[in-house]
């Protein structure tokens, strides 16, 4: 019970963390007691700009409890530099710039579409990661994966709103953002797959987040934010508990792990779009139809199912 507790509290996180980063893009009536956000409109300068003060909270966060997480942390990190260790610092590197790039687009879509149908279009990455690992590691899947990818990709179509193409451009990319989120986190996976068979999680995790910090200051320094002035009080904070339920997040779902498994703790997580609707509805009043409800539930029960049958 404690390591299922501690679980769904990681997944409460990452659920605050994308209401987060929805009310700096939109302005909300936060728990019906104080109407802010909107700091910055959903561009991809914006973007950029919220994940770079994003990472620069993390990755010195990262860094402080690296060493206790895992004590050789500095060491491995160290020794990539040689000629032998050359392919799997590329293979990090790549890593580190799928995991900005699907960040950028996720960031994207959150600001362009409720937070909940964002989530959703995202979760449908474990089926595009099941047709890369088919395609690049041979692993056929089976029919009860190809009945969930089904299901998956149902519950998705359920969540989207009826737009209306020629006027209604901005939700279109959001939709189309989403999925491409999804898409990138899954070659994200596979790859990651193949490097943690020869580098520990601690120091790759910290080194894909130092590879997006860097990615997101170039980006900024090619594509300049518009606005000369800012509210860099309410970004910065933010950005911060942002960065925050980020860092306890992915800390909790470590512990959870160690207490319950990875396969039960990937169950508990396949919440999170559910999850994001009920804290956005509570928190920002942002509502979804009964339609897309029934796709954001779908969605869940198909991640799930997908996680029990890897085991």
């Amino acid at each position: 019970m404690l390591g299922l507790l501690i679980v769904l509290l990681s997944a409460i996180c990452f659920c605050f963390q994308n209401v987060t980063v929805r009310v700096l893009f939109t302005e909300h009536n936060v728990l019906g007691l104080l109407q802010t956000g909107g700091f910055v409109p959903p561009t991809p300068q914006h973007s950029f700009l919220l994940l770079l003060m994003r990472m620069l909270v993390v990755v010195p966060l990262m860094a402080g409890v690296a060493g206790k997480l895992y004590p050789l942390t500095w060491q491995e990190l160290g020794q990539l530099h040689r000629a032998e260790q050359r392919s799997l610092l590329t293979q990090a590197i790549a890593c580190g710039g799928l995991m900005f790039l699907y960040l950028a687009l996720l960031y994207g879509s959150i600001g362009l579409i409720p937070t909940g149908i964002a989530l959703t279009l995202f979760f449908t990455y474990p089926t595009f990661t099941a047709l890369f690992a088919w395609r690049l590691f041979g692993d056929l899947p089976s029919q009860l994966r190809w009945f969930v990818m089904g299901l998956v990709f149902v519950g998705s179509g359920l969540t989207l709103p009826q737009i209306d193409i020629a006027n209604d451009r901005q939700s279109l990319i959001g939709i189309m953002t989403g999925l491409a989120s999804g898409v990138t986190f899954a070659l994200y996976t596979v790859l990651a797959q193949k490097s943690l068979t020869k580098l520990h999680p601690v120091p790759f995790t910290w080194l894909s987040f130092a590879t997006t910090l860097v990615l997101s200051a170039i980006c900024l320094l090619i594509w300049r934010v518009p606005e000369p002035e800012l509210a860099w009080r309410s970004l910065w904070i933010g950005s911060t508990l942002s960065a925050l339920f980020t860092f306890g997040g992915h800390l909790l779902n470590n512990m959870g792990i160690q207490l319950i498994g990875a396969t039960l703790a990937a169950m508990v997580s396949a919440t999170n779009p559910a999850l994001t609707v009920v804290l956005a509805w509570v928190t920002i009043q942002e509502t979804l139809t009964g339609l897309q409800v029934l796709g954001v539930a779908t969605v869940s029960f198909g991640v799930a199912l997908l996680s029990l049958e890897r085991r």
